[in-house]
């Protein structure tokens, strides 16, 4: 049987890697990596993910839900109040889109444009 891939990170480009892990670290309380730099910050989870963020030259955010720039990929947080979390998010930097798909969960954007979603659980 083949060995299991386990997901051991996860890394975002961006223009500004400190700032963007500063935002992420306060809303989910991951620690910070102490070797963080200007060119390429983390955060560490409990379970060992690994969340980075790297500078990338000239980065262009994505434009959801227009997919002149696309999203190519975005992260999920459980949340128990969808509007707790949200204006928690809101007032540490996240922006929220007008377009939203669904009632059932939020849609924001991270400082660097980067779009993700509040889901309540059940």
């Amino acid at each position: 049987m083949p060995s299991k891939l386990k997901l051991s990170a996860i890394t975002l480009d961006c223009p500004d890697p400190l700032a963007l892990a500063a935002f992420y670290q306060q809303a989910t309380g991951l620690e910070p990596h102490p070797r963080s730099d200007a060119d390429f910050a983390g955060l560490t989870g409990e379970h060992g993910l690994f969340l980075g963020f790297q500078r990338v030259a000239d980065y262009r955010p994505p434009r959801w839900p227009d997919q002149s720039v696309p999203q190519q990929f975005h992260l999920d947080f459980d949340v128990d109040d969808l509007d707790e979390a949200e204006a928690r998010l809101l007032a540490l930097g996240a922006s929220r889109p007008e377009h939203q798909p669904s009632e059932h969960w939020r849609v924001l954007t991270d400082p660097a444009g980067h779009p993700f979603c509040l889901v309540t659980k059940g």
